[in-house]
């Protein structure tokens, strides 16, 4: 129960931290998304994953739904 805890509030403070980074994206008239930089962190995660005893292809599939999100909020915040 505390592991399930200590994720979600992890990922809120991720979120929080993406909003700013949205807002400041829509600003600055940047685009919501990018790709190298997507593919560099999952490339880092699949490693951290192989080093930790984690299915890369599990951590893969996790963090494509939260950049998935990620990108989904910033491109709202784009849009007024």
């Amino acid at each position: 129960d505390n592991i399930d805890e200590a994720l979600v509030c992890l990922l809120a403070e991720r979120f929080k931290i993406t909003q700013s980074v949205g807002a400041y994206k829509a600003r600055s008239g940047l685009p919501a998304a990018d790709p190298g930089r997507e593919e560099a962190q999952i490339a880092r995660l699949r490693q951290l994953s192989e080093d930790a005893e984690l299915d890369p292809e599990f951590s893969e599939k996790f963090l494509r739904f939260i950049i998935d999100e990620v990108i989904r909020h910033h491109r709202a915040a784009a849009a007024g």
